[in-house]
């Protein structure tokens, strides 16, 4: 199957806004990420199992508002009993079907459901303050959240302290949507996208 990227007729390359004599880490970088496997597992409120006896390429399932990853895997906390996997293994569907039964969880895969923009830079948290009511002075490396950015239901993972990155995620249809609103944010500070 061909992946279409969900920003492909709104992502252009380039430096943008206020960056014009700047250092690199005072700019926002604002990175597209595509071909990810995505998968949402729920387990039943009727299945047994210790989810801490669960592995996915060796990383547990996290508690609450946590994430547990890897260079090419990442398992985000999305709710009660309910996580996403988002990985650049294509062996990510195998890997779920040999550690996961399908009496125990409900598993959908979503890989092509999702537009997620990787987003860093020393001003990123003003950015997400611009569109979300978290608190992000609490928010640190491997935590996600769920919440909203200027109307459009989002999930972040922070990926990194320093820099501070954070991976933004919509449902695909409010891709560029997401996309205007994090660029407009950032005009303020400049950006580059790469």
């Amino acid at each position: 199957m061909t992946s279409i990227s969900p920003l492909k007729n709104v992502y252009t390359l380039g430096n943008f806004g206020n960056f014009e004599g700047k250092s690199p880490d005072e700019i926002i970088t604002i990175k597209e990420l595509k071909n990810y496997k995505i998968f949402q597992v729920v387990k039943y409120k009727t299945s047994k199992i210790n989810i801490k006896e669960c592995k996915i390429f060796d990383l547990g399932f996290p508690d609450n508002l946590k994430v547990s990853g890897n260079n090419d895997t990442r398992i985000l906390w999305a709710g009660p009993d309910n996580w996403l996997i988002f990985s650049t293994s294509d062996n990510l569907s195998e890997e779920i079907t040999k550690n996961l039964s399908n009496n125990e969880f409900a598993i959908t895969d979503m890989s092509h459901s999702k537009a997620i923009i990787e987003l860093s830079g020393k001003n990123l948290k003003e950015v997400l303050k611009k569109g979300c009511p978290i608190n992000f002075n609490d928010l640190n490396k491997n935590q996600s959240i769920n919440s909203i950015y200027n109307g459009i239901a989002i999930t972040m993972d922070f990926v990194n302290d320093q820099p501070e990155t954070v991976r933004v995620m919509s449902l695909r249809s409010f891709g560029e949507s997401l996309y205007h609103s994090v660029t407009d944010a950032s005009l303020e500070f400049g950006y580059k996208t790469t």
